[in-house]
């Protein structure tokens, strides 16, 4: 064997990373719902989430997303049992370990924007944006840009709205106030 050879081969996690990348091009998605909630800071509170989708068949490869993230359930998919899926919900983890496995495998991505905007949000989150008005307005905005051409995938609130409801019990020039 020649040492070039060695050298241009990948680790089996690197291979199981990149095969996973395959995976979620073509069954994985991330959203950000915008939640309404009475008791949420704004009447509205942000979810950002991964989920990587296969039938029940395959579930070990959804083991192995759960093994290189570190983290995630896979469950049955609601309304059709006969697919499983791989979710990452918890904030933290989005933040530590998918959005840096994003930002290095999914570079290459039919929809790297989408990708890049869902990271954006979690980061913002992160730094805790979400707790100005401010904040959560520009959060929400890029929420509602990530997948604009979805079928079917309207949002329940228009943007104004949401905006409308974030702006509702704040003054722009002495920061937030409920009453």
């Amino acid at each position: 064997m020649v040492a070039d050879n060695q050298q241009e081969r990948l680790s089996l996690t690197e291979q199981q990373k990149w095969f996973l990348a395959g995976l979620i091009e073509g069954e994985g998605s991330v959203c950000v719902s915008i939640k309404a909630h009475p008791t949420a800071k704004f009447g509205y509170y942000v979810d950002p989430e991964f989920f990587l989708y296969q039938l029940s068949e395959y579930r070990q490869v959804l083991e192995l997303a759960k093994m290189v993230f570190g983290t995630g359930h896979i469950r049955p998919k609601p309304g059709n049992e006969d697919v499983l899926v791989f979710s990452i919900e918890s904030r933290r983890s989005l933040a530590e370990r998918v959005v840096p496995y994003l930002r290095t495998y999914m570079k290459h991505s039919a929809r790297p924007s989408t990708f890049e905007t869902f990271c954006e949000i979690v980061e913002a989150m992160e730094r805790k944006e979400h707790h100005t008005p401010q904040g959560m307005i520009r959060i929400v905005e890029k929420a509602y840009a990530m997948n604009p051409t979805a079928k079917s995938k309207e949002r329940k609130r228009s943007l104004q709205e949401v905006r409308e409801r974030i702006l509702r019990d704040s003054t722009p020039d002495s920061g937030y106030r409920r009453r």
